[in-house]
């Protein structure tokens, strides 16, 4: 998706996810708890 960056270790494993301009998003109510799901 367009403004989400990963990085990535050596082993090609996701280590850092960035979500640019999360304030414009999501609610600033949502923003006190963010859940990532991993499949």
């Amino acid at each position: 998706r367009p403004g989400i960056v990963l990085d990535f270790n050596a082993a090609n494993e996701v280590v850092g996810i960035e979500v640019l301009d999360l304030k414009r998003r999501v609610p600033a109510s949502d923003l006190a708890q963010l859940k990532v799901e991993m499949a």
